[in-house]
């Protein structure tokens, strides 16, 4: 047992950006540690706006977006999936005027607005000694910016997508990969009993991990990434294919939201954008869908064949984690803590070389258009002809078939 001073140094923790199953152990995991270890915990509900929220004008005990954690609170939730702390997609560095909080409004008056100042203020003012942010590339991202302020942080990756560079695993990825496959395998009745094509829209933004995964796992026939454009009359033919080739006479498809056409561009739903930058993606697998059922009599003998068309969305990031959602966020804790008490702060736990490992903070890092860095080694692991997963010379990779990089 480590021997902590007689006045318990404070550790806070939060959870930014997309909710994913995982979260809820990881919190449960820090608190109990730290509590263990002779630490006092603090949830910030929202992730960054929580921060930025805090109104030094008011008590600890009166803040709304403060309160301490407990074992009781952390062992009746922990095993739950979501956030308890709740979330937001909030850049503290690029605040709008109209989400200032209200006791700043008076000393923030530009349409966009950098809160760090009033960040680090308020981290100080509750007393945080250290700070565990879990979150995607752009939660992590503004945790390099308070670590260059000063701010003692370890950072824990979560994300659906997988893509957070310095890491083979993200939390919540093993869980959207689970859901994917067992939500195909479900919708392949219908899609059986009326012959059709079963096209599946699901998450990735910039990396197309979670459409290759499944259909690693046996959930589709092609995948469709945004690391390579894909020509639809190809796609049809090898659906076509497909689906002549199956006893059944159905195939499947899955596409990650940010594919894209040849020559085509990016499928929004919207064109609101978050705090990031980022709008909304959606509609790519119905554009699929319509062309899919337009192109095959083309190559299927003059017969056009119907499609079931369905975004898997929220359905995969709902729901209690999968085993190794609840096993991964639980060591990522822990090794956390392991960081907090040897004082070793600015980095990230993570896996590497499928061992529990720490890097540099610094290593989540964006490319020169604001998108991870991390996507899919198209050369390694698709082939651009099948629209497949390369399978061959796999002696030394990771066991999710994932890079780091």
């Amino acid at each position: 047992m480590t021997l902590i001073k007689s006045t318990p140094k404070t550790i806070g923790i939060l959870t930014g950006g997309g909710d994913v199953p995982g979260l809820n152990p990881a919190i449960r995991a820090v608190t109990i540690r730290a509590i263990h270890e002779g630490y006092r915990v603090i949830g910030i509900r929202n992730g960054w706006k929580g921060v930025i929220s805090i109104n030094p004008s008011l008590s600890i005990h009166e803040q709304p977006f403060l309160f301490e954690l407990n074992e009781n609170i952390v062992n009746r939730l922990g095993r739950t999936g979501g956030t308890f702390l709740h979330s937001s997609r909030t850049k503290a560095n690029k605040v709008a005027l109209a989400d200032v909080p209200e006791h700043l409004k008076g000393d923030y008056k530009d349409e966009y607005n950098d809160l760090t100042d009033e960040a680090v203020r308020n981290l100080k003012y509750v007393g945080i000694d250290y700070l565990v942010p879990i979150g995607g590339d752009d939660t992590l991202s503004y945790a390099v910016r308070l670590h260059h302020e000063g701010i003692k942080l370890i950072a824990i990756p979560k994300t659906m997508d997988g893509d957070v560079p310095g890491t083979e695993y993200c939390i919540g990825f093993s869980t959207c990969v689970t859901r994917t496959i067992e939500l195909t395998h479900a919708l392949r009745t219908c899609a059986g009993s009326h012959e059709r094509f079963l096209v599946l829209e699901v998450f990735g933004r910039n990396a197309g991990f979670s459409a290759l995964l499944p259909t690693v796992g046996g959930a589709a026939d092609r995948c469709v990434i945004p690391e390579h454009e894909f020509n639809i009359e190809q796609l049809t033919a090898l659906m076509v294919e497909d689906r002549n080739n199956n006893p059944s006479k159905y195939s499947v498809v899955l596409v990650s939201e940010g594919a894209t056409f040849e020559g085509g561009d990016t499928v929004y739903s919207s064109n609101e954008t978050d705090a990031f930058g980022h709008k909304k993606l959606g509609g790519i697998g119905e554009m699929i869908g319509s062309q899919l059922k337009t192109l095959s009599p083309k190559f299927n003998n003059g017969k056009e064949i119907n499609i079931i068309n369905q975004k898997l969305g929220y359905l995969v990031r709902s729901g209690e984690p999968d085993a190794l959602d609840s096993i991964v966020p639980t060591a990522y804790a822990n090794l956390a803590l392991d960081l907090i008490i040897k004082d070793n702060c600015g980095q990230m736990v993570c896996i590497n070389d499928g061992k529990y490992n720490h890097v540099s903070v610094e290593a989540v890092k964006k490319d020169a258009h604001g998108k991870s860095t991390k996507r899919v080694n198209v050369q390694r692991f698709y082939d651009i002809n099948r629209y497949r997963p390369i399978y061959s010379n796999i002696v030394g990779d990771p066991m999710m078939i994932l890079t780091r990089e």
